[in-house]
């Protein structure tokens, strides 16, 4: 939601390079997925994943020498004078997924451990094919997947979410490697911490960050839409929508706003999102270990996107969440907070929270769900990913925030976790094994990516702007 903080090892930094390397063969592993017509009608893809380029080596592209172009958190500065000339210096290499990365693909199931050497975490996405990522088109269509969050304590975030990237990853004459190689990455935060954008590297005003031995930012960053699916740990979990640009939008220095950046509403796009957690909104004892959502064990997460004509034509203005464990399917959890009411991401949910909350209301600022519609009727990349944070110790999801805040006050208090949990130094030393799986993806037309018993099935009556009625489990 706040932050993505692509943070991997000192050798092994790196971001989108003009030219490709050839020390580490780039074999992307196979990950299947599957679409739907209806519930037990399902057709298996042969899908791809590939690891985003800000955790990849990055040298010098002279034939024979891998002179680093990135050690730590600063930049060469033979190599990169400036964003220009270090783009056509820096070649961008291969990936030993699991050995380096920890990411490993069997079948439909994708594990990223935490912790694998001195590399921390990772970003993937999913491809068509090996020069292109795969592109979803979300507009009246479900997304379900199998999770498993049970090694996942305070302080971290599996996160699978939506991103409107470029389906070739912005391949161009300034940038060879493109999607092969995890390029062009963008989100609501509009991330200065990636080493290049947009074809040029990120080198000119590059600052390295104080707490993180990794990360630094530059004068750039890289802003669209974003639809966060899951953000979650065993404690705590959120959906959430960004408005933003659909594509890629390059902005400069604190006028992008975002995380990265001293006032945070500068930029285009929404940097807090409407998010649904159901503890946020008053359920305490809905998601957890033991609790309704049991999360010691594997669930299922069923996502709908829902327009106001029942068509893919039409206008996103709302977004279901459902759960199914042990056979049994979960209605997302009821909010209890008073002037807050219902159990999904609608217009009125988004204009009411952010006034109940004290918050600002920066996705209804920034395009709410207009600028969602569309973000979805574009297409969106998939990103799976598992990190910690550097910027707010994942407390905006799983403890109070701000730490100091009266967890009294409606919306302060996230999740159980305590407000000094969640320091990235502590995270990485103590839950070093944690590793999060994603299994079992689907997307298909309403209620036709899982089986639900009929008694649990439900209609919708017409919503603020809906002129129809229509059958959503």
């Amino acid at each position: 939601m706040y932050s993505k903080i692509a943070l991997a090892s000192v050798l092994f930094q790196a971001a989108r390079g003009q030219q490709v390397g050839t020390n580490t063969p780039e074999t992307h592993p196979a990950l299947t997925w599957e679409t739907c017509t209806a519930p037990g009608s399902c057709t298996s893809n042969n899908g791809k994943v590939v690891l985003d380029s800000n955790w990849r080596w990055v040298h010098s592209a002279a034939a024979g020498s891998y002179t680093n172009c990135y050690t730590g958190n600063t930049w060469d500065a033979t190599l990169c004078p400036d964003d220009v000339t270090c783009a056509a210096n820096c070649a961008l290499d291969g990936a030993d997924y699991t050995g380096t990365y920890g990411v490993t693909a069997t079948g439909n199931s994708l594990k990223l451990n935490f912790v694998t050497g001195t590399n921390v975490g990772s970003r993937n996405y999913l491809m068509k094919d090996d020069s292109n990522y795969e592109i979803l088109y979300m507009l009246n269509q479900e997304f379900t997947f199998d999770v498993d969050v049970s090694n996942l304590g305070c302080g971290l975030n599996g996160a699978l979410y939506l991103v409107s990237m470029a389906a070739d990853g912005g391949l161009s004459a300034t940038n060879k490697a493109g999607a092969a190689y995890g390029t062009g990455y963008c989100d609501s935060q509009c991330p200065r911490d990636l080493k290049f954008i947009g074809g040029k590297a990120n080198v000119e005003g590059w600052t390295p960050e104080s707490n993180s031995a990794n990360s630094g930012t530059g004068n750039n960053g890289a802003c669209c839409a974003e639809m966060d699916i899951w953000e979650a740990n065993s404690i705590s979990a959120a959906y959430t929508p960004h408005a933003g640009p659909a594509s890629l939008t390059i902005c400069d220095g604190d006028a992008c706003g975002g995380t990265y950046s001293s006032n945070r509403y500068a930029g285009d796009t929404d940097p807090d999102g409407c998010d649904f957690n159901s503890y946020r909104q008053g359920d305490t004892t809905f998601y957890g270990p033991g609790m309704t959502v049991d999360t010691t064990k594997v669930f299922t997460v069923v996502t709908q996107f829902l327009t106001d004509d029942g068509t893919a034509d039409g206008n996103l203005n709302e977004i279901k969440r459902f759960y199914v464990q042990d056979g049994t399917v979960i209605p997302n959890s009821e909010s209890t907070i008073p002037g807050i009411t219902g159990n999904s991401v609608n217009t009125d949910y988004c204009q009411n929270q952010p006034t109940v909350f004290n918050d600002t209301p920066s996705f209804e600022n920034k395009g709410g769900f207009a600028s969602m519609t569309a973000g979805l009727k574009a297409g969106m990349v998939l990103v799976l990913s598992l990190w910690d944070d550097y910027a707010d110790s994942m407390l905006w999801l799983d403890s109070d925030d701000p730490a100091t805040g009266d967890p009294t006050v409606p919306g302060i208090a996230r999740g159980t976790c305590a407000t000094t949990s969640g320091v990235p130094s502590d995270v990485e030393s103590s839950q070093a094994s944690a590793y999060v799986t994603y299994s079992n993806i689907k997307v298909g037309p309403i209620n036709s990516t899982f089986a639900a018993p009929a008694t649990k099935r439900s209609v919708l009556g017409a919503a603020a702007g809906r002129p129809q009625r229509r059958a959503v489990l």
